[in-house]
């Protein structure tokens, strides 16, 4: 018996470090130790001990087998068909139709190669049940430009499916099932917001075809921006995701989805990115109803805050969203909103990063009012917006290169930058790759004020640079294509 503590102590480690077929064993070790502990070394029964009709699950272990069970009936594969046109070609052949003449023309009813024919492209995905009128909700790409949808359970019935609304933004949508019996299963919706980094989660889906396969990891980080659009928030795990993954869901061991699993890193193993619920649940109303989701608009660009920026705006720390530019007659116009201001609180909630706002403005609908707080000149300031309709603009970003090379214009080596007067602007002719403004400034950058001065030409920026400033950064405001932005630079 005094050894039983330690072969508890050696499992137990290994169960928490490598695997759960480690629990298992510790638990028959510990089941049958006591029991066996005076049979002799070589008697049978010691070296077979009887197994245990239901194996235990240790405390503290998840019981993943009851939860799959109970929530995997809920969870959809999904098979789409989309009809495209290709050339025919010559069959992989060149000069195909010189060698056979007579190919098109009547020959077995063949078309002539070098015309046009369509072919059905076939892709997968995973989706779940959301309400007993058979709705399935699953990523907006999963579906998209799909002419055929079809839905199979978990007890492999199978539906024909429509789609009934898509948030692209979002990448959500919505399918019905056609015909949908009335013993559908359906999952319960949970909190992303309450998942902490560290927590188990589950995911279900249909990788590479592989109906019904279930993995398992934790929540990796929260919050995850991957250049999706313009409400990454994801929630990043490392339980396994492939492509056929999309679109399924990502469970608490609560049992409930936490998460719609979307994306994964190419260049990674065991890196997945799932869209919290919560921004789901928020959505789903409206696609049931219309089809569409409506969000608010403020007509702001912006852009993120760095330390160097929130010490030049006289901040104590970098939050919030820097306004880079107004856009003219905008709802943010019309309440005074100017470029340089920094919003740091929508309705009394704080704006962490500058990637929280188009989320929390895009919460509300057209037409909602919201208070908004700003910092300008270092002085609070509160005003009501009225937000507009959001709509895609479709506008292209050019970008304007300096006519002139690195080794000629006006230097500034306090920025380590030579600039050129073009159009009656002061544009970056060269960023010197070790000077202070390596990886803030680029060839072609038109810099437009620098301390909320108004800059007049190239020979203007090096007078302006350190003015009443001190030892703070210098606050510059650039135009970069069609965009507007502030950059801090600690000159030398």
């Amino acid at each position: 018996m005094s050894g039983i503590p330690r072969v508890l102590q050696v499992s137990y480690g290994v169960m928490i470090g490598k695997s759960f077929i480690a629990a298992t064993a510790t638990a028959l070790v510990l089941g049958t130790g006591c029991q066996h502990a005076a049979s002799a070394a070589g008697s049978p029964a010691a070296a077979n001990p009887a197994p245990f009709a239901t194996p235990p699950v240790l405390a503290g272990t998840p019981d993943v087998a009851t939860l799959v069970s109970r929530v995997r009936p809920a969870v959809v594969n999904i098979t789409t068909v989309h009809e495209v046109k290709m050339p025919q070609g010559g069959f992989g052949f060149p000069d195909f139709e010189n060698l056979f003449p007579f190919f098109g023309h009547g020959f077995g009813g063949i078309p002539r190669p070098g015309g046009e024919g369509t072919a059905k492209q076939q892709a997968l995905g995973s989706g779940f049940v959301v309400d007993a009128q058979g709705h399935v909700v699953t990523n907006a790409h999963v579906v998209s430009e799909a002419d055929v949808v079809k839905v199979k359970l978990a007890d492999d019935r199978e539906y024909q499916a429509k789609v009934v609304g898509k948030d692209e933004r979002l990448d959500v949508a919505v399918l019905a099932l056609e015909g949908a019996p009335k013993d559908l299963p359906v999952t319960s919706l949970g909190q992303s917001g309450s998942l902490r980094v560290g927590d188990y989660v589950v995911a279900i889906g249909n990788p590479f075809g592989l109906g019904n396969t279930v993995t398992m990891g934790i929540v990796s980080a929260k919050g995850r921006s991957i250049g999706a659009g313009p409400y990454d928030d994801f929630i990043q795990t490392d339980a396994s995701i492939n492509p056929g993954n999309s679109g399924g869901p990502l469970f608490d061991l609560h049992g409930q989805v936490v998460g719609i699993n979307t994306a994964i890193n190419p260049q990674g193993r065991g890196i997945g990115f799932a869209i919290p619920i919560d921004a789901v649940k928020d959505v789903l109303p409206q696609l049931l109803a219309t089809g569409r989701v409506a969000r608010g608009r403020l007509g702001v660009l912006i852009q993120g805050m760095d330390e160097d920026l929130a010490k030049a705006l006289g901040m104590d720390q970098a939050r919030g969203a820097l306004v880079g530019r107004v856009e003219s007659g905008s709802p943010a116009d019309q309440v005074g909103i100017k470029d340089g201001d920094v919003i740091v609180e929508v309705d009394g909630h704080d704006v962490p990063k500058s990637e929280d706002l188009p989320r929390m403005i895009a919460s509300h609908r057209p037409g909602t009012h919201v208070s908004l707080v700003v910092l300008r000149d270092r002085q609070r300031k509160t005003f009501d917006v009225v937000l507009a309709p959001l709509q895609d603009t479709g506008e292209k970003v050019s970008e304007r290169q300096p006519e002139t090379g690195a080794d000629r214009g006006q230097r500034a080596p306090a920025l380590g930058i030579s600039l050129v007067d073009q159009d009656g602007h002061a544009v970056v002719a060269h960023v010197s790759p070790d000077g202070p403004a390596s990886g803030k400034l680029r060839a072609g950058d038109v810099i437009e004020e620098i301390n909320h001065q108004a800059v007049t030409g190239a020979a203007d920026v090096a007078s302006k640079i350190g003015v009443g400033r001190g030892d703070k950064p210098v606050l510059l405001r650039i135009k970069r294509g069609d965009e507007d932005r502030y950059v801090a630079i600690a000159p030398r």
